[in-house]
């Protein structure tokens, strides 16, 4: 039977990795390896010297194996497919991540590094994303159909596949996008803002993230603006 590993960088609790899981159960023995809490924007970090706790952990979808991690989401992949699962898996899926991954911020994504590490590994690996709405109409429409998709894709070391679900309602939804490149702009203009002064000069910032609604033509980054779905490659090598 096909094993399965899923991660993301929202935590285990999140609603969006349980749905995956839930999905994912029809393709094969689905096993998580999650964040014990939030680790969103920890792009491709890893765990060198510190150590790393895994408690197993009471999913609620029936038949899968869960346990949550310390570490960062490509920490999960690496703890899950070199030591929790009896062998290499067949597919890492990571997500479905509250939120968009298009453009510059896929560098940024936790929910993108744990696909990476999957990809670093030889495995086939998908990141997916949802905008940051309460509607899953979109997702859980078009989801079987590109599990299935994926498992007879072919990509080159380092690649992945990206996902990313439109928030609206399926009646509103234009379809699906396939071989859409990154947009080379940025998903948010960023700024940081003094928000506390401390002892001896110190100053306390926060960083706000203002919506660039610039966004190329035929890429994955104007796909979701237009509500498509969005499929297509990435990479951070070569």
């Amino acid at each position: 039977m096909r094993n399965i590993l899923i991660t993301n960088d929202d935590g285990i609790l999140d609603s969006g990795i349980i749905r995956l899981a839930e999905a994912s159960t029809a393709f094969g023995q689905v096993w998580v390896v999650a964040p014990d809490g939030e680790r969103s924007a920890a792009s491709h970090a890893i765990s060198l010297h510190n150590t790393i706790d895994v408690f197993p952990h009471d999913f609620p979808v029936e038949g899968v194996h869960a346990y949550t991690c310390s570490g960062t989401p490509a920490d999960c992949v690496r703890v899950g497919s070199l030591y929790v699962l009896p062998q290499k898996p067949d597919l890492v899926l990571s997500g479905i991540n509250r939120g968009y991954n298009v453009a510059t911020d896929i560098q940024y994504s936790g929910t993108a590094g744990a696909a990476f590490e999957g990809a670093f590994q030889g495995i086939l690996s998908a990141a997916l994303s949802e905008q940051a709405e309460s509607c899953h109409e979109v997702a859980e429409h078009y989801l079987p159909e590109l599990l299935a998709e994926l498992l007879t894709m072919q990509l080159d070391y380092g690649q992945i596949v990206n996902i990313n679900f439109p928030g609206c309602p399926l009646s509103e939804c234009k379809g699906v996008l396939r071989d859409r490149p990154v947009s080379r702009g940025a998903f948010y203009r960023d700024t940081y803002e003094a928000v506390k002064t401390l002892p001896d000069g110190g100053l306390r910032l926060m960083v706000h993230g203002e919506y660039n609604e610039d966004a190329e033509p035929g890429t994955d980054f104007r796909a979701v603006t237009e509500r498509y779905v969005s499929v297509g490659i990435a990479s951070n090598i070569g």
